[in-house]
């Protein structure tokens, strides 16, 4: 009987021995997926996507994704899907640009009124088109630069845990466009006090960059029609400000920059308004130093 009792003793302390080791195991599991639990992420559109994934750079734990496709340019007449709302729903941070160029803000707000919003533009001093905020701040080398700080300090505030990973990936990035500034200030003290012509909202951001006069302003999209009307306009402020450039975006602007070179001694400088591209962290710096390469032709190398 003692031998029989003895056994039942040591098969129970072997059985509390297994259960507690079972329930060891499976706490961990737990712990583990906890930790393995990815922050979202979400960015308005293709401007906001490259600054983030610079940012964000391989750190673990953060899913990043991007609302809109990369070629659908800038936001001003988007429209939300059921599926980018449910996109919004998975996401614990929303990364806009601001200053109203995502129009669809309200609607997010009243469906998710929880989610953390990043505005990369609010620290910066936005130029104004009449009485509307002119949202293409990353337009502006050292804009973009306080927009790409703002946004290692939003995520920072928000993820403290990786805040010192996004301040040193957002150092390194900064110094890789250090060059682009360097290259802009050479070309502004040529171009200064020069007047343009803008064929895109975009480009007040460059012209204030550096130091030009913009005599006129004719915002070309998909949908605008050009009146016989705005030609003459354009013409008027070509002749009487002695403007030698315009500057224009090639997908809407082609056919009127040709009316001008037609009728008027203009040239047409067809800018890259970085609203739009491929999935690439250095896309930012190789489209800005292409277009710093047009500028540097015509206030530079005077063709």
């Amino acid at each position: 009987m003692k031998n029989k009792y003895a056994f039942v003793a040591v098969m129970l302390a072997a059985i509390l021995l297994v259960g507690m080791g079972l329930t060891n195991i499976y706490v961990n599991s737990q712990k583990g997926d906890e930790k393995e639990e990815e922050l979202v992420i979400v960015t308005s559109f293709y401007p906001m996507y490259i600054a983030a994934d610079n940012v964000v750079g391989d750190v673990s734990g953060v899913k990043l994704v991007n609302l809109s496709e990369p070629q659908t340019g800038c936001l001003h007449d988007f429209q939300l899907t059921p599926e980018d709302m449910k996109l919004l729903g998975t996401a614990d941070i929303f990364l806009i640009n601001g200053g109203g160029i995502e129009s669809f803000m309200e609607e997010v707000a009243k469906s998710y009124p929880n989610l953390k919003i990043v505005e990369a533009s609010k620290n910066n001093e936005l130029l104004l088109d009449g009485d509307e905020e002119n949202a293409h701040v990353w337009m502006s080398i050292p804009a973009y630069e306080t927009q790409i700080e703002t946004i290692a300090e939003e995520l920072g505030r928000l993820d403290s845990d990786r805040s010192d990973y996004y301040k040193e990936n957002a150092a390194r990035y900064l110094e890789k466009l250090a060059p682009l500034r360097e290259r802009q200030q050479k070309i502004e003290e040529a171009a200064a006090g020069q007047s343009v012509v803008l064929f895109h909202e975009a480009y007040d951001y460059v012209a204030e960059d550096y130091g030009l006069k913009v005599s006129h302003v004719l915002d070309l999209d998909e949908e605008r029609q050009v009146s016989a009307g705005e030609v003459s306009d354009v013409l008027a402020a070509i002749e009487r400000d002695q403007v030698k450039y315009i500057f224009a975006e090639e997908t809407y602007g082609k056919s009127m920059g040709d009316t001008m070179e037609k009728e008027s001694d203009v040239k047409v400088v067809y800018l890259n308004p970085l609203n739009r591209g491929e999935y690439e962290k250095d896309s930012y710096i190789e489209g800005m130093s292409k277009n710093l390469d047009l500028l540097e032709q015509c206030f530079l190398s005077g063709e």
